[in-house]
């Protein structure tokens, strides 16, 4: 019997787009025949998402959840928006979260994290609902904040069902205040991240990178203008500050009363408390950010229609 090796695990799963548990299975029962595997493979109906694996999944959902002092947000795609209303995918995307709050794991491993008692994965989870459903699902990404004492709070935009919408955010506060402080605060900050979209926590979470591309911008802008070098510095760095307040959270001015700064609206509650209160972090995700969907060209399709 040939040695199932994880390069033909691999080979399989790229071949087949079934589960890597199914396909290391599937290796075992052909004795590590690839084309017997995938002749196993689909006479389970596991090798159903093959034909599926290419098309592009930019709609779904994302699933937020939150247990003792830790919560996680999921990014599970689907291609259309019909089935992100589907009750099967719904459950999937809210048991997913609930067990990425429970296991610390990058999305990779959470692949592999028993699904709700069922002997399967959550990939092989996954893999079965789209044989059932009949389109590509991806499950895209995961964020997890804990803090040991404190508070993690979250918010969903555009929410389907609780836990459920298409946009999640959690902010984790590290504060020895009360949940009767924390709690709120916590949800008006999350609905300002989600408003606001900052990139960076405070100035020193910046990137030096980042810094240096946005000054050599500005240098060029202000250089532009004919003032001298030192005046140019001047108003780099003056323009460097509208880039804080666009990108740090910290600095941000909240949207909650449109005057206050983020940092200052933390202090004043940490006042209030009598007791310290720090933004330990924040994570957000959107539906589909940084997927590359096909534009469509209705009148070619149609014309390609008739064509044919």
């Amino acid at each position: 019997m040939a040695e199932i090796t994880a390069s033909l695990v691999k080979e399989l799963r790229d071949k087949t787009g079934a589960g890597m548990m199914d396909c290391k299975r599937a290796l075992g029962e052909s004795a590590g025949d690839i084309e017997a595997a995938v002749d196993w493979l689909r006479t389970k109906g596991l090798a159903a998402a093959a034909k599926k694996a290419g098309r592009v999944a930019a709609e779904g959902l994302i699933g937020v959840a939150t247990a003792d002092k830790a919560g996680a947000v999921v990014e599970v795609n689907s291609e259309t928006d019909f089935v992100a209303r589907n009750q099967l995918f719904q459950d999937f995307v809210r048991a997913v979260a609930q067990l990425a709050v429970a296991a610390d794991r990058d999305v990779e491993a959470l692949k592999g994290v028993s699904f709700a008692g069922n002997g399967k994965t959550v990939e092989g989870e996954l893999t079965d609902l789209v044989a059932r459903i009949g389109e590509n699902m991806v499950l895209r990404r995961v964020a997890r904040l804990a803090v040991s004492q404190g508070h993690v709070a979250s918010y969903v935009h555009n929410a389907v069902s609780p836990g459920l919408g298409k946009m999640g955010v959690l902010v984790a506060l590290e504060s020895a205040a009360g949940e009767d402080v924390l709690a709120p605060l916590g949800r008006q900050l999350a609905m300002h991240v989600a408003a606001a979209n900052p990139q960076y926590l405070d100035q020193s979470s910046v990137p030096a990178a980042a810094l240096d591309r946005e000054r050599a911008v500005l240098r060029e802008q202000a250089g532009s203008t004919g003032k001298s070098a030192d005046i140019v510095e001047k108003m780099v760095e003056g323009r460097l500050r509208k880039f804080y307040e666009d990108s740090v959270l910290l600095d941000q001015v909240f949207v909650i009363d449109g005057e206050s700064r983020v940092g200052k609206v933390v202090e004043a509650a940490a006042k209030s408390a009598g007791t310290p209160i720090k933004i330990a972090a924040f994570v957000r995700f959107a539906l589909g950010e940084g997927i590359d969907r096909p534009v469509s060209d209705l009148a070619a399709e149609v014309a390609a229609t008739l064509a044919s």
